[in-house]
């Protein structure tokens, strides 16, 4: 693990972020480009092309790209009821007793979330009105590493919300289907119907509607880079949460962390992605030195050795700071998706902290059990976007209708000043309407 002596080297290098697609791609990628389109294409050129074909053909367009990019030959683009229930006898009772208990948890923290969303009010004829969405499309990527826990983290907000249907859409196994542990989560979530399509064409598909798969009011949820890049370019078709990049942990650690942890915390991290963002601040040269050895040693037991490996030695390392005061400010900075601070005094330390996704305080509360059973979702924002947003909750399938209802005697005085306004614009029918309210009176 590099260490980086001061926090100026640190922002030049380890703390400056790439913007989203930028770099080669994987060699595996460009492959499968040129034998899907014939040549080699910028990933948003790939995004555009697969969403003008869903558009305009639909559920063939989809299972064409099944096949090109994820190797499946798909018939039947929606999961039948029978390989739900078959998907029960495959997975674990003590996976679908896990899942149930995470769900319990989840739930429980998103009905305290909505009563704090949005509040239905009216004041002198002027009030807010609280509607869910009607209709949600979570993707959640991942076949061989199928992520059902991001299937509760995405669909029990939805429900808790009020959404009155929720749809999930993810790629398959190269025999065309959806993992069964996924299926059994998206039950557990209450989802309404599961769809087999990856990548940028299960965002079209949900954005526009084929003959099989409904189109929808949001789309949510992480994906990979032709993902993210799909949900910008249909944004204004259909809403979205977010755009997603790679998983980032920033871990704050003083003399007082035990290094095994810290390392074993970033080890978490690093084997989600090669472009995982493993981050250490701390004012203890030792420290850092010993959680390198420690990451060493444990990398030796990963089963995701060589992905942790290459996220520790392209994006991840140290940063040597003053003070824990010094890497909160850093960290403010960075507003990382996950913030970990493994510092004596935990507690108060997190009052300072204004810009990360999700904060975990002290060694009893790693960010890999949020990704599980802790309740919050784990969908939250990644690339600095926690300067300004939020992790995935139960407002993102809220939105407010204003409510206009003037009594009466409060009619004259506002439209007198409506009129002068829309004069002083030049729009003369928005004059005209609100004059004839004040004709004979």
């Amino acid at each position: 693990m590099r260490i980086i002596r001061n926090a100026e080297e640190g922002r030049r290098t380890l703390l400056a972020r790439a913007p989203l697609g930028t770099g080669e791609l994987p060699l595996e990628v460009r492959e499968t480009t040129f034998r899907t389109f014939g040549k080699e294409l910028e990933p948003d050129e790939v995004v555009r092309r697969i969403l003008r074909d869903v558009r305009e053909d639909g559920d063939n367009a989809v299972r064409y790209y099944n096949g090109r990019i994820d190797g499946a030959q798909v018939e039947d683009l929606r999961v039948s009821d029978e390989e739900i229930r078959a998907a029960h006898d495959q997975v674990a009772p003590e996976v679908v007793e896990a899942l149930t208990f995470a769900a319990g948890r989840i739930r429980a923290y998103h009905e305290q979330q909505l009563r704090g969303a949005f509040v239905d009010f009216q004041l002198n004829g002027l009030g807010q009105l609280t509607r869910a969405i009607q209709r949600a499309a979570i993707y959640v990527p991942g076949s061989a590493a199928p992520l059902p826990s991001t299937v509760l983290m995405c669909a029990i907000p939805a429900r808790i919300a009020g959404v009155e249907e929720v749809y999930l859409g993810s790629p398959v196994l190269p025999d065309g289907s959806v993992p069964p542990v996924k299926l059994v989560a998206a039950e557990i979530a209450g989802v309404d119907g599961v769809f087999k399509a990856g990548g940028a064409q299960a965002i079209a598909a949900f954005a526009f509607g084929t003959e099989t798969i409904p189109k929808v009011d949001k789309i949510c949820g992480p994906g990979n880079l032709f993902v993210t890049l799909a949900k910008k370019q249909v944004f204004g078709e259909v809403g979205i949460d977010a755009v997603y990049g790679p998983t980032e942990t920033m871990i704050i650690a003083d003399e007082s962390a035990d290094p095994e942890l810290v390392a074993s915390d970033l080890l978490a991290q690093a084997e989600h992605d090669r472009l995982a963002s493993p981050i250490l601040l701390t004012p203890s040269h030792h420290l850092a030195e010993q959680v390198g050895a420690a990451i060493r040693r444990q990398l030796r037991d990963l089963d995701r050795n060589k992905i942790a490996n290459e996220a520790i030695e392209t994006r991840g390392g140290c940063v040597l700071v003053n003070d824990i005061d010094h890497a909160i400010e850093l960290a403010n900075e960075y507003a990382p998706e996950h913030l970990c601070l493994l510092v004596e005094n935990a507690s108060a330390y997190a009052m300072k902290v204004r810009n990360a996704g999700g904060l975990f305080l002290g060694e009893n509360s790693p960010e890999a059990v949020g990704d599980y059973t802790a309740g919050p979702s784990h969908t939250m924002p990644t690339g600095g976007s926690a300067r300004w947003s939020s992790p995935l909750g139960v407002s993102d399938f809220l939105k407010t209708v204003s409510l206009v209802n003037i009594p009466p005697e409060d009619v004259e005085e506002l439209a007198e000043a409506a009129r002068v306004i829309a004069r002083a614009e030049g729009l003369g029918a928005h004059a005209a309407s609100v004059e004839r309210r004040l004709q004979g009176r």
